[in-house]
């Protein structure tokens, strides 16, 4: 709709809204009585040669079975292609051709298709109407596509062939995302139309209905511009004559336009009152787009964005925004004042696959301070998701693949910020190149099944990585730079898979790893006027450091049966254990130079890696030789089902799925021989409804309370079996999960459209896709959903625990009213989470909403009104943040 801005920018602006009516018109045509008239249905008269003669070479796109081809000797430049799928009767006393059923006619680039047609071939002139069908509803109205313009639907028609003048009754069309309906339209050679009785409005209907028009007695349409006589604003059919304009001229460009945006206006409890997103539409060209807004509130607080949108057909699209808020909190002057300067960037890129196969190019970014979502209430959307998020990240990202896709090569530019402790990881860059594994001792032309040796794999992957972690504050400073740490990392596997006595899979793994680096570490003490302080030195120059390791394993499954209870006609149990042994030599031995000796300040002796904090860490130190085990369990049954018939009535129902426990024992090891124990699961209650994950740790050793320390003593030998320092749980759960379901695949049925819609119904089922919560759905009466998380850590001293709470949902009081709403409870911190309320309207090709955050941080209120997309329309979805402005 952003092009509507400069069509009728002048009027919009001299009020706050208005809508429009319908107009209706029609010819009524003389009365026919040739086809009572005539016994036979299809009469094919050969013509004078003044009139229309048949020319085979011509095919019309439209024809059906009975088509006719004639061309004009005197008056007419081309070739008159008609059809009749009922019947074509030519009256040769009056010259009259008249065509009946789905009728279609062309000449030149002018076509034309409706119920009846007739021809007369004296004047070379066409009428066209529909016809009324038993339920007296009017059908099969004439459709018409000028040269170079998009069908038009009208009630009737009348085209001169020779002078391209033509009258048009009852024309509803599109003008550049706006639409134009006039009770006649007269259309001459120039390409200017002159329209009676003509109506402007944001309504893709045939007939508007609750929404903003402009009623326009007379008025001319040109190329670029419309010249408007009188016209007035019309509500609900009631006629604004008060509001109105004796004149006026409009342009009419044929391509996006730039515009006024339109803000919204409403009142937040710590910012004051607002006037937001207020700005301008640039339209580049048709693959470049931005708007420039700002948002003003009343106690001094100001934002600005830029966001743009490009697109290129068949090869890539995407866009950036870039944010900047400054937020004033307190009464200047008090020691409750702040003042806080933001900022947030986002680019998403995406490159269509044919458009260069074997490549592949990518953006996800998204940076910028950890206090913005804070202090502008998520970008004035009041997400919660964003509210409470902890941390962010980017990626940009290239690939190829080489010989015929067996080798692989990726790049990436790559960002992580945890919003808690303001800091930030970043590569720049990363890259990686990996060969598909193969076997080296098999053969091409081998005949038969494999022999063990030739089962054996091996692969090869090079990577390297340049990253730096640090303070926001400080992230762009001189120091940070010189903190950055590169490498190159060389891995080489090999495997080999094998069936043993034929329920055992046999695994055995060899493993080889190079670490190239440009610099290493040592340790020393510096003899100070303070005492002696450890210092950490930097030693450029090239080091290489590698290691190797050894696994073989076991792995099987065994199913078990559980005996029939009640409507659980059977229950299955799966366990698939494994067990693996494991090797890897000490390199921490002199006899590899990876580790030296140190001695502190205190005489005590330790060492240490030459490669420690290295990007891809070290060679391990002490020998590690042992088991590694872990058991995966999954438990379903089959239950008898009434509503599902499928399958002789019987269901399957998930109990227990992927339940496993993992761990592992070194023989070599001084102390602490047994690891920590993991688990892990999920499950699914109420015919699916609610997901539930889990997860935890189990620690097989004591803790000792006075030294606040773990002790080398299994927690058995305490009277214990374990001690759980970790465990997490959380569900989500829906009252209508159909109802997602249901939009998806609407949506999934639009996505197949793609290729038939514009350019501007593109872009607005591409935000949709990407941000499906940005929206109301109409479409459902209602839903309601809740998610609960909990978080329990111990380790040792003292607990720590979170759960949090969320509800939300939504629900139609009418077709056209819905309520939304959303809340949760934070039980550490004993209070409400971020509540807000929505109310809805939908008007089609209008929408309208009311938002209200009752308390908080947060607390607000504002009123929206805008235009709705054409595509919008149709889906019957309204936008729910204001990105597009609103008053």
């Amino acid at each position: 709709m952003k092009s509507v801005a400069a069509f009728f920018s002048y009027i919009l602006l001299i009020i706050t809204a208005f809508p429009a009516f319908s107009v209706y018109g029609q010819e009524i045509p003389r009365a026919d009585t040739t086809r009572s008239t005539l016994t036979d249905s299809l009469v094919m008269d050969s013509l004078t040669a003044d009139s229309l003669t048949a020319d085979s070479l011509v095919t019309d796109s439209l024809a059906a079975d009975k088509d006719t081809v004639r061309r004009a000797d005197d008056g007419l430049n081309a070739v008159v292609s008609i059809v009749a799928a009922d019947s074509q009767v030519t009256l040769l006393k009056t010259n009259m051709v008249y065509l009946y059923g789905e009728a279609k006619i062309k000449y030149e680039d002018f076509e034309l298709a409706a119920d009846y047609i007739e021809i007369d071939q004296n004047t070379n002139e066409v009428f066209a109407r529909g016809r009324y069908d038993n339920n007296g509803r009017y059908i099969g109205r004439p459709v018409v596509i000028f040269p170079n313009e998009s069908p038009k639907v009208v009630d009737s028609l009348r085209y001169d062939f020779e002078t391209k003048n033509g009258n048009a009754f009852g024309i509803f069309t599109e003008v550049d995302g706006g639409f134009i309906q006039a009770s006649k339209i007269r259309k001459n050679v120039y390409n200017e139309m002159s329209l009676f009785h003509g109506m402007y409005s944001t309504c893709n209907l045939p007939q508007p209905h609750t929404h903003f028009g402009i009623h326009i007695s007379k008025g001319i349409v040109t190329e670029n511009q419309i010249i408007a006589g009188p016209a007035y604003l019309v509500m609900e059919n009631v006629p604004l004559q008060f509001v109105a304009i004796p004149f006026g001229f409009f342009p009419k460009p044929d391509k996006r336009a730039s515009g006024f945006l339109f803000p919204t206006f409403g009142e937040e409890f710590s910012r004051g009152f607002f006037m937001r997103d207020i700005g301008w539409y640039l339209a580049f060209n048709d693959y470049w787009d931005s708007e420039i807004r700002g948002t003003m509130y009343s106690k001094g607080s100001y934002e600005a964005s830029i966001l743009s949108n490009y697109r290129v057909n068949y090869k890539f699209d995407g866009g950036f925004n870039i944010r900047y808020a400054n937020t004033k909190n307190g009464v200047e002057g008090t020691s409750q004042y702040r003042s806080t300067k933001d900022f947030n960037v986002t680019w998403n890129h995406s490159q269509r696959q044919e458009a260069n196969p074997g490549t592949t190019f990518s953006a996800n970014v998204n940076f910028g301070t950890s206090s913005y979502f804070q202090n502008t209430a998520a970008g004035a959307t009041y997400n919660y998701e964003q509210l409470t998020r902890n941390n962010m990240s980017s990626s940009i990202s290239y690939g190829k693949t080489f010989a015929d896709g067996k080798v692989n090569f990726t790049s990436s530019l790559s960002h992580r910020q945890d919003m808690t402790r303001n800091e930030v990881f970043l590569e720049l860059p990363t890259f990686s190149l990996n060969v598909s594994s193969f076997n080296p001792f098999d053969s091409k032309d081998r005949v038969g099944e494999q022999k063990w040796y030739q089962r054996i794999t091996m692969g090869y992957s090079l990577q390297g990585r340049n990253s730096v972690t640090a303070q926001e504050a400080g992230l762009f400073s001189r120091e940070t730079l010189e903190k950055f740490q590169n490498g190159f990392q060389h891995q080489i596997p090999i495997n080999l898979s094998l069936n043993v006595m034929k329920y055992f899979q046999f695994n055995t793994s060899v493993s080889y790893t190079e670490r190239w680096y440009l610099q290493s570490y040592r340790r020393r003490l510096d003899n100070t006027p303070g005492g002696f302080e450890e210092v950490r030195d930097t030693v450029p120059g090239f080091n290489r450091a590698y290691d190797y390791s050894m696994s073989t394993g076991l792995s099987t499954k065994i199913y078990g049966m559980y005996p029939k209870m009640g409507k659980i006609q059977a229950m299955r149990h799966v366990i698939t254990p494994s067990v693996n042994f494991n090797y890897r030599p000490d390199f921490s031995d002199p006899l590899y130079g990876f580790y030296r000796s140190f001695v502190n300040a205190q005489g005590r002796e330790s060492i240490y890696s030459i490669f420690e904090g290295g990007i891809f860490g070290s060679p391990g130190s002490g020998r590690s030789m042992g088991i590694g085990f872990s058991v995966d369990n999954n438990i379903e049954a089959k239950v008898i089902s009434k509503k599902d018939t499928t399958d002789g009535g019987i269901k399957k129902i998930p109990i227990l799925q992927g339940l496993t426990f993992s761990g592992n024992y070194n023989f070599v090891a001084d102390s602490f021989k047994l690891s920590n124990i993991n688990f892990s699961g999920r499950t699914a209650l109420f015919n699916q409804k609610i997901n539930i994950n889990f997860n935890g740790t189990f620690d097989p050793y004591s803790f000792d309370t006075q030294l606040g320390r773990r002790v080398n003593r299994f927690a058995l030998q305490d009277g214990q079996l374990a001690r759980l320092t970790n465990f997490g749980l959380s569900f989500d759960y829906s009252f209508n999960p159909q109802a997602n379901q249901n939009r998806q695949q609407g949506l999934d049925s639009l996505d197949n459209q793609r290729a038939s819609m514009t350019p501007e119904q593109q872009q607005a089922l591409a935000r949709i896709s990407r941000d499906p919560n940005a929206f109301v759905d109409f479409n459902i009466p209602w839903n309601l959903a809740g998610s609960f998380s909990f978080q329990y850590s111990n380790l040792g001293v003292r607990s720590n625990i979170t759960a949090t709470l969320n509800i939300h949902g939504d629900f139609s009081l009418t077709p056209k009213w819905k309520v939304q709403f959303n809340s949760g409870y934070d039980f550490r911190q004993k209070e409400i989470s971020l509540t807000r309320f929505s109310i809805y309207r939908d008007l089609h090709c209008w929408d309208m909403s009311f938002g209200w955050v009752p308390f908080g941080r947060f607390q607000s209120y504002n009123v929206t009104i805008r235009a709705k997309a054409s595509i919008l329309q149709d889906l019957k979805l309204t936008k729910r943040n204001d990105n597009f402005g609103g008053f």
